[in-house]
């Protein structure tokens, strides 16, 4: 069984004060995907270059204490990947991708921070453009390798993936917009069909127990008013091997909670 777990740390220093790194221990994914590292190559060096005994890869952005996303693995990856190109979200540390590659089969794990547009238009409309830019990536990808995408989409893509839907309708991560992109890449209609949402591939109709992230205000987390962000995205082959799925709650890291998937598959 392949163990894949996907978090949004909010700062892996912060994430890390609260414990992560024995819960990694203890629950030992073979691979784990995290966003919003919020660290420079700087400050990795001697001290997050590894995660309980899990060699670090990372794509980190060049404003200080932003973005950035990392894979610890136990295994090593034939091939990395930083970036996808772009010469707009690249700079932001949003895309790192390992490739475990043999002569009879192409895997990659990818993890994937997609912008907020929470704070204001300006910010909403680069997320369409990093939509806009990761659609034909991701397509193309489909084409030529499975792949597992683990990453903080900032999207909830239907009614049952947030508590208040009906007063969200109008707010970034819940737009007929962003909705609409998700529904794209999950229901294609070519012959090998769309992407697959490996979580609701096993639990289609969970509502108040898929929550991933919990706003600061309100009570949000001890009232779970969630919302469902994270996200294992996968190719039709290798979701059809994913086993079982689980979100931790019982420590908070950070405003997000962990999202692992078992499939049956081998690196």
């Amino acid at each position: 069984m392949f163990k894949l777990t996907s978090l949004n740390l909010n700062g892996i220093r912060s994430a890390t004060s609260k414990g992560l790194e024995p819960w990694i221990a203890e629950t030992a994914p073979d691979c784990i995907c995290l966003q919003e590292v919020k660290a420079q190559a700087a400050d990795v060096a001697g001290r997050f270059e590894e995660l309980a005994g899990m060699k670090g890869h990372f794509h980190f952005a060049e404003k200080k204490g932003y973005s950035g996303v990392a894979i610890y693995t136990r295994h090593e990856p034939s091939e990395v990947v930083i970036g996808y190109g772009s010469p707009e979200f690249d700079a932001e540390g949003r895309f790192v991708e390992l490739r475990f590659d043999t002569p009879t089969r192409k895997l990659s794990i990818i993890s994937c921070y997609f912008p907020s547009g929470s704070s204001g238009e300006e910010r909403q409309l680069a997320k369409y453009r990093f939509l806009a830019e990761v659609h034909p990536i991701l397509m193309k990808l489909k084409g030529e390798r499975e792949f597992i995408l683990c990453g903080d989409i900032n999207i909830a893509h239907q009614e049952a993936d947030l508590k208040n839907f009906k007063g969200n309708r109008k707010n970034s991560g819940f737009l007929p917009e962003e909705r609409d992109w998700m529904s794209k890449i999950l229901h294609l209609t070519d012959a090998t069909g769309g992407l697959v949402d490996v979580y609701r591939r096993l639990f289609p109709d969970t509502t108040d127990d898929c929550y991933t992230w919990w706003s600061n205000r309100g009570q949000a987390y001890a009232k779970n008013v969630g919302w469902r962000l994270d996200y294992q995205i996968a190719t039709p082959a290798t979701a059809e091997a994913a086993r079982t799925a689980a979100i931790y709650k019982d420590v908070k890291f950070s405003d997000h909670a962990p999202l692992t998937i078992g499939y049956d598959v081998t690196l």
